[in-house]
């Protein structure tokens, strides 16, 4: 079983009720801890690279830098980090280059919830 201790979380969405939701969701998330909030891919890189979280939230479109190419140099700069893409898409409607990008897992804002947080990262194949 993978341990719930330290799982630290940095939001990133350029829009403040996606941050407040995801807020309350980690409130409700055992073992889940928000260590930071990112508005724009920019601020998203810097703060990841400073605050080394385990897992990102990571919204696509936002101004500065988008949520894909934010993931991609997050990724290169801490492999060990998680990125779940989160946005009103569909999957399969993803832009192609999200594929590329290094993100575990996918989540349609709406349906961001505690349970759901937690089977992601419990599944997410890593140790």
């Amino acid at each position: 079983m993978v341990s719930t201790d330290g799982v630290s979380v940095l939001i990133v969405d350029d829009q403040l009720p996606f941050r407040l939701a995801a807020r309350a969701v980690l409130r409700r998330a055992e073992g889940f801890e928000l260590v930071g909030e990112a508005a724009d891919g920019d601020e998203a890189v810097a703060m990841a690279a400073e605050l080394r979280p385990s897992l990102v939230l990571m919204d696509i479109n936002m101004p500065t830098m988008n949520g894909i190419e934010a993931t991609r140099q997050i990724m290169a700069a801490a492999p060990g980090t998680t990125v779940f893409l989160c946005s009103t898409y569909q999957r399969s409607d993803l832009p192609p280059e999200a594929e590329s990008s290094g993100f575990a897992a996918y989540v349609n804002k709406e349906e961001l919830g505690p349970d759901l947080l937690r089977r992601l990262w419990d599944d997410r194949g890593g140790d």
